[in-house]
């Protein structure tokens, strides 16, 4: 992200949500993204994604301007590169655990979507709930569900945005250990937001925003526990 600006114009003024965003991640890497409510962490996740458009600054994916292009070429990017898993898990409930899984596959014309749909689901312990709709899972299930769905396309880069928020702790910190373990194994740079100190506190980098700007923490991340 390059020196990103959002903000949001109404009959009562301008009201500056991001002031000059600038960072940059590398393969691999994890980074947790804290702060206030309201002090835009959910708006520069969607900036980073490319659903939201900053009011000027540029962000690269891999190189790629993803504002440079048209609306369908930053779609067809964020297929390919990018995961996500939400608070709210947004699973389809008309589809089963695999139809959910299976879904960005399809789309991307894989077709061995149901194979490594299963498999995916296997790995996040739901081998027994293929068939399975989110109204009779529970909330950790539903969200090892997203996982699977986030990390089947193997993407560069997974967002989450406050994953563990709908869920107890016990449940909550299963998940984000399997959501750390899947990270590892697949190699995927690692951006979340999250009010858990525990779970920023697992990531290599922190980056705090207060009012719409973004200070990185300099302590080592083992220590963010301690301060707090």
């Amino acid at each position: 992200m390059e020196h990103v600006f959002k903000s949001v114009t109404d009959s009562t003024g301008t009201l500056d949500i991001l002031r000059d965003i600038h960072f940059s991640l590398a393969p691999r890497e994890t980074a947790a993204i804290v702060g206030a409510s309201g002090s835009g962490k959910s708006t520069l996740l969607s900036i980073i994604a490319g659903l939201d458009t900053p009011t000027r600054g540029t962000v690269r994916l891999a190189g790629e301007d993803l504002f440079a292009v048209d609306e369908d070429a930053r779609a067809a990017l964020r297929a390919q590169k990018i995961g996500f898993v939400f608070q709210s898990f947004q699973l389809l409930g008309n589809l089963s655990a695999l139809e959910n899984v299976m879904l960005p596959l399809e789309l991307a014309g894989r077709r061995d979507a149901r194979a490594q749909a299963s498999e995916m689901l296997a790995r996040v312990g739901l081998g027994q709930r293929l068939r399975h709709y989110p109204r009779v899972l529970s909330g950790g299930e539903q969200q090892r569900v997203a996982l699977a769905r986030a990390f089947v396309v193997h993407p560069a880069v997974l967002l989450a945005d406050e994953p563990t928020g709908s869920l107890d702790f016990a449940t909550g910190a299963t998940v984000m250990d399997l959501m750390f373990d899947l990270n590892r194994e697949l190699g995927t740079t690692l951006v979340l937001v999250t009010h858990d100190l525990a779970i920023a506190a697992r990531c290599q980098r922190r980056l705090s925003i207060d009012a719409g700007r973004m200070a990185e923490d300099t302590a080592h991340p083992g220590q963010l526990l301690q301060q707090a």
